[in-house]
């Protein structure tokens, strides 16, 4: 079988980021399908486009065995202003649709991830002029979160975003979820027939993820020895805003043992740093984004990791990625995520939840944390256990790939019929 991806965030090699779609096109390579990937050329949250690949419309590259990555012009605007990262979108749209159509050959189905929703777009066009169906991935819900958070204000171009949503939901044979609450949401409000919905979340990487000391090279680097270290991966963007950690780090600041660790890029983070130096913040370290291979050294180097979110209705249907990494490499987890997250991390027993946007709350949080190792190490090694009996993700890709291989018969059924 082959697959056609359309993920304009699909990683590069030794990039930062989620690794989820990398691994389940290893996992499908493995089990003999050969997959295409059709990915953008600007990193989703440094905003940077490579050398090799300025100037390019479609490069061409070799992921590994049977897993060909086209990667597709996206303007550089992306970081600049919403106009700036709607063009990128755009660009990225008219980019994907010629490389689906003159870079890549026959395929038997065509998966779009989303956000952003223009990939259902090129999904829609792909599919109908190849004559294949089309699998749609919700990963967040939009427009409503982009709008919620702030980000999207403009009428019109939330009018067009909701015509893209409805676009992609009916051209889709299948949707798939990552949260039970997304499901949910589709069924009850977006008018979606629960029989095409599946749930595969994000899920853990135990192949990259292995529970390590504390004291490893991480702490050395960044002067961490004997510290109780609070650790941040991910977007510095409006929607996780990290403000809240700011703020509780300012209420932390007579603590001299306790130091936060800011791990990632985002169209935030210049506004965090001239924050941090205003509020003459000495326990906050900015770490640019590492590659996927290199985060696991940064999160064993952790006392309690942490993924906030701005304190909006929308997110409390979202699982953070960085919440299954945390968990997968045994660290304890202070959530300020309401919703199904929180739910999550009770089932799983592995942290503490603290109201979004509230540090103090937060605080209390970390110095219990502080408090008690033993309590650490049970919230630490209850996670690992919990994603790995739960949240395999070989185990999901493999759920995904009998739900493709499933849409994909009947689609042939259909044809021959």
């Amino acid at each position: 079988m082959h697959i056609l991806i359309v993920h304009q965030y699909y990683l590069g090699k030794n990039s930062a980021g989620g690794s989820r779609w990398n691994q389940f096109a290893k996992y499908w390579a493995e089990s003999d399908n050969d997959i295409t990937v059709l990915a953008g050329t600007v990193h989703y949250a440094t905003g940077i486009k490579q050398p090799e690949y300025k100037r390019r419309l479609v490069v061409a590259e070799q992921d590994a065995p049977h897993i060909s990555v086209k990667r597709c012009y996206v303007s550089e605007s992306y970081n600049r202003s919403f106009l700036g990262r709607f063009w990128a979108y755009l660009s990225f749209t008219l980019s994907s649709i010629w490389a689906g159509l003159f870079h890549v050959g026959r395929c038997d189905v065509i998966i779009c991830t989303s956000p952003p929703l223009t990939v259902g777009l090129t999904g829609w066009i792909l599919s109908r002029l190849k004559r294949v169906p089309m699998v749609f991935e919700v990963r967040d819900l939009w427009p409503e979160s982009a709008i919620e958070a702030g980000v999207l204000k403009n009428r019109w171009m939330i009018r067009m975003a909701y015509w893209l949503e409805r676009t992609s939901y009916k051209s889709a044979k299948w949707i798939n979820v990552l949260t039970p609450a997304f499901k949910e949401a589709l069924v009850s409000k977006k008018d979606v027939p629960g029989h095409r919905i599946s749930m595969i979340p994000n899920g853990a990487d135990l192949d990259l993820f292995e529970p390590a000391e504390r004291d490893n090279p991480v702490r050395a680097r960044h002067g961490l020895a004997n510290k109780f270290v609070v650790t941040y991966v991910g977007a510095h963007g409006v929607a996780n805003h990290l403000t809240q950690i700011l703020e509780a780090a300012k209420l932390l600041k007579s603590d001299p043992d306790v130091v936060f660790v800011l791990v990632g890029d985002g169209m935030e983070k210049p506004m965090l740093k001239a924050k941090a130096a205003e509020w003459g913040l000495n326990n906050v370290i900015f770490v640019d984004s590492v590659a996927k291979s290199e985060i696991g050294g940064y999160i064993a180097a952790s006392d309690v990791c942490t993924a906030v979110l701005k304190k909006v209705e929308t997110f409390k249907t979202v699982y953070p990625n960085k919440l299954f990494d945390y968990m997968t490499l045994s660290r304890p987890v202070i959530l300020g995520i309401d919703g199904v997250a929180r739910k999550l991390l009770e089932d799983a027993g592995a942290g503490l939840f603290a109201e979004p946007e509230d540090p103090e709350a937060f605080v209390e949080a970390v110095r219990k944390m502080k408090a008690e190792p033993d309590l650490r190490r049970r919230f630490g090694e209850s996670g690992r256990k919990f994603v790995a009996e739960h949240f395999c993700r070989h185990k999901l890709s493999a759920q995904y790939l009998e739900i493709i291989r499933s849409v994909v018969d009947a689609s042939r059924k259909s044809r021959r019929g």
